[in-house]
């Protein structure tokens, strides 16, 4: 008998009323969420400065305060990492909640007095095991810290089938399950590339994992929600910030290119033959420090002589704050004869990145105060504002025994977590991988990559992933000939310069980009228009390339 998991929230600022959809649309036997991400933790780093007894997700509690007694009366356990850097003040704020619910949360995370000297935050990826613990003592509610995204699934389904740490297939299985369903309404249409497929996306459900005691699962909703889950909703999310075929978890490594998708019946697609390995020897551990302020203001330039609007605005700003720290972009958004006065502008950013407070916030000021002494037409879109805190994340690694892994039961009881029996070391970077196949076709026509292709992005620290499928696997010889690291440099000129790897996933008709360094310093960091590499795929989806007849 499978058990049921879902999801109801991606990330912190996830729709508040998902938990009672989700507790009222359906049988579950687990509700997890997911609120942390890098940025979010340097965010929790930034409340716990101003008040020690902060630093959770305070939207989780909120959301509660709705729906805990439903969650009791129905026997689902709920299970977040919404507890951030103080899972013991948000097991704590629960319990006055309801003095009678079973809490239990998660610690040793937090390494931020273990040799991270001026980070603000420090917190190592932790697995499933301290939260199986705490389930199989009969928790209500478990709160973690920082935990990895996927364990929060892993963690209910080892506990339901007593898997033993060495079960690797059927925890890579469940590991790939969480991935799909961690980020909510991505595995059921949102962020899709062909999203206008989907007939109702107005209000899409969230997901929801059903795990077999093999790690195999079915990937569903609830019925009469909106959205859909098809093989490419799954395989959108399934390319979702990841690196190469092998998946690095704390518990558990697992192949990627092992993963079986089949579309089961209407939103439900099958997740089978995934296989595990030994875990690294080492834990990840997400550092976030600060690197001064950043603030930033755009002018809009309109009509003739954009360059020259733009070379005075510059000239001006640089005169009355200094060069040191500034970035410009100008977007050349205006079209030509224009019928419009916003389609006949272009836009010029500036970005200021600079250690004095003073000096972020006078830049603001300074640009308002051109408003009678520039270009014609001078117009800014925000008004002045102070500058905010430049966060910055880094990953470090640690040994998996150099963390103290603790399991605090719901009477208050702790136990250690041993670190794995059996590792692996980290494997060695993969090398970019081409793969180059012979066209059979001659005529062609330019259309764009999208017509043919999806597309999935996002960050990771200063890094972005850029995971590319086609639809139909005859068409994947051609995507792997076609999408070489040097191709993809080609279309994506911001990556000219960058170091790339290239992970093809022929099982899943897909290539995976890494694109070290494209976001700097990381989303807190950017200056860039997309700091978070969200739209990078649908960039690359819209440049147009020569695609065979026969394959459209």
């Amino acid at each position: 008998m499978s058990v049921r998991i879902g999801n109801s929230s991606g990330f912190y600022g996830d729709r508040l009323s998902a938990m009672r959809e989700m507790l009222t649309g359906g049988p579950l036997d687990y509700l997890t969420g997911d609120y942390l991400a890098e940025l979010t933790m340097l965010i929790l780093g930034r409340d716990r400065m101003k008040d020690p007894d902060r630093g959770y997700a305070r939207t989780f509690l909120r959301q509660l305060e709705d729906t805990l007694d439903l969650a009791l009366e129905n026997g689902v356990k709920i299970v977040t990492n919404a507890g951030g850097l103080n899972p013991a003040g948000l097991a704590a704020a629960i319990r006055e909640l309801n003095p009678h619910v079973r809490v239990a949360h998660v610690e040793g995370d937090d390494l931020l007095q273990q040799g991270f000297d001026g980070a603000l935050t420090a917190n190592a990826y932790l697995g499933c095991w301290g939260i199986v613990e705490c389930l199989r003592a009969g928790a209500d509610i478990v709160v973690t810290g920082r935990v990895t995204d996927a364990s929060l699934v892993v963690a209910p389904a080892a506990a339901h089938f007593g898997w033993a740490p060495t079960d690797f297939d059927a925890l890579a299985g469940a590991t790939v399950a969480g991935h799909v369903i961690e980020c909510g309404t991505q595995a059921t249409g949102g962020n899709f590339a062909f999203f206008t497929e989907i007939a109702d996306l107005a209000h899409p459900g969230f997901p929801i994992a059903e795990i077999d005691a093999d790690g195999s699962a079915v990937i569903t909703k609830h019925d009469g929600t909106g959205g859909a889950v098809t093989v490419d909703t799954v395989k959108a999310q399934l390319l979702y910030e990841i690196g190469g075929p092998r998946y690095l978890g704390p518990d558990v490594t697992s192949r990627f290119d092992t993963i079986t998708l089949t579309q089961q019946d209407k939103d439900r697609v099958t997740i089978s033959g995934v296989r595990g390995e030994p875990p690294p020897n080492t834990l990840k551990v997400c550092v976030n420090t600060l690197d001064g302020f950043r603030n930033s203001m755009t002018f809009v330039l309109c009509g003739l002589d954009i360059d020259a609007k733009a070379a005075l605005a510059r000239q001006q700003l640089e005169a009355a704050v200094g060069a040191e720290g500034l970035e410009w972009t100008l977007a050349r958004t205006d079209h030509p004869d224009a019928d419009s006065e916003e389609t006949a502008s272009a836009l010029l950013h500036a970005a200021i990145h600079t250690p004095d407070p003073k000096r972020a916030k006078a830049f603001s000021r300074a640009s308002v105060e051109l408003a009678l002494a520039s270009y014609p037409g001078f117009t800014l879109t925000s008004p002045p504002g102070d500058g905010t805190p430049v966060g910055v994340f880094t990953p470090r690694y640690v040994p998996q025994e150099a963390v103290h892994h603790v399991a605090v039961l719901p009477d208050g009881t702790r136990r250690t977590i041993e670190s794995p029996a059996v590792t692996a070391g980290a494997p060695e970077p993969s090398a970019s991988a081409e793969e180059v196949a012979p066209t059979t076709s001659t005529w062609t026509r330019r259309v764009p990559l999208g017509t043919i292709a999806g597309a999935r992005s996002g960050d990771k620290g200063g890094d972005a992933n850029l995971g590319v499928w086609v639809r139909e696997p005859a068409a994947y010889p051609w995507l792997a000939a076609e999408l070489t690291v040097d191709r993809l440099r080609e279309l994506l000129p911001e990556a000219e310069d960058l170091d790339i790897e290239r992970h093809p996933l022929p099982n899943l008709s897909a290539i995976n980009f890494v694109l070290h360094g494209l976001l700097g310093k990381g989303v807190a960091a950017s200056s860039r228009f997309d700091p978070q590499a969200k739209s990078l795929g649908e960039w690359l989806r819209s440049r147009v390339v020569d695609i065979p007849e026969r394959l459209l």
